[in-house]
């Protein structure tokens, strides 16, 4: 499996300069898997005008094992301190993709929400510094990894999850015609009694790493060899699931401005990708530097 390609970058235009000389170039390097070692650069930008730059990694049609993706966001981490502590700031990034099967565990998670034994299990595990407990992810999931700078938005963890969960509604309601909402003293996103994201982050010296997991068209049968985030009277539900529901109830639908009907899976997940990086910008206030991927 190809991870990533020859990369080029689109800076998107801001409405006015910086005001400050940029940092200069940095890299990131994703650790080696089946003896494959890619090596991405990217720009670290000062702010422009009233947004912040954010470095988009768009691997939303990909499955990157989950070591991979999670080493690759710990060096990024570790790259922002050094900038941060160098320059005084750092660019923001967002990491948009899907991964292979895998569970992970979160500084919460407990053995007693597994339905299998750990020797045994029906996917590789993985336990991780991220808040929460046990979850899954695959493919038709789109998985959401910000790593921003909180000094720069709102030093409010708080406002940080609740914002995220803002983003998934407002894709629900914008794109999908989904009401969704959240429930007190839980995380994520539900509809009804079913949850359809979840999240979980990791916040080092404000610099955010983690984040959210959206079920676009995932397969959700892996979710019943473990009680997801230690929730047992609730079920999980995806948006593919929820759009069944409704176009068995009609033989047309024409929700917001996608003629859902017509999607396969494939466009389902692009409609999606779309959706959550645009709402994601605009609750952030960020403008895109985006990674274009060369095969």
């Amino acid at each position: 499996m190809t991870l990533l390609g020859t990369l080029c970058f689109i800076l998107v235009p801001s409405p006015s300069p910086s005001p400050s000389p940029s940092p200069p170039f940095s890299s990131i390097t994703l650790m080696p898997h089946s003896n494959l070692r890619k090596r991405l650069s990217f720009t670290s930008l000062a702010i422009k005008g009233h947004e912040r730059i954010c470095e988009l990694f768009d691997c939303h049609q990909e499955q990157i094992p989950y070591d991979v993706a999670w080493s690759w966001q710990k060096e990024i981490v570790k790259e922002k301190k050094a900038l941060i502590e160098k320059y005084g700031d750092c660019s923001d990034t967002l990491i948009i993709l899907q991964h292979p099967p895998v569970y992970t565990l979160g500084t919460a998670s407990t053995e007693d929400n597994l339905n299998f034994d750990m020797e045994n299990a029906p996917f590789r595990v993985y336990r991780t510094e991220r808040g929460g407990e046990v979850t899954y992810h695959g493919p038709g999931q789109l998985v959401m990894y910000p790593i921003i700078n909180l000094r720069r938005h709102k030093m409010d963890l708080h406002w940080y999850l609740r914002t995220l969960e803002e983003v998934v509604i407002r894709v629900l309601s914008s794109t999908f015609s989904i009401q969704a909402s959240r429930i007190e003293g839980l995380t994520g996103v539900w509809v009804g009694n079913e949850k359809l994201a979840a999240v979980g982050i990791r916040v080092a010296q404000w610099i955010t790493y983690h984040g959210l997991a959206l079920n676009v068209t995932t397969d959700l049968s892996p979710f019943k060899w473990i009680i997801p985030c230690g929730i047992r009277d609730r079920q999980v539900g995806s948006i593919k699931g929820l759009l069944r529901e409704v176009q068995s109830c009609t033989s047309s639908i024409n929700h917001g401005t996608v003629e859902l009907q017509y999607l396969d899976d494939a466009g389902l997940i692009h409609t999606t990708y779309k959706s959550l990086i645009e709402e994601f910008s605009q609750a952030f206030k960020l403008e895109y530097v985006k990674v274009c991927k060369k095969y």
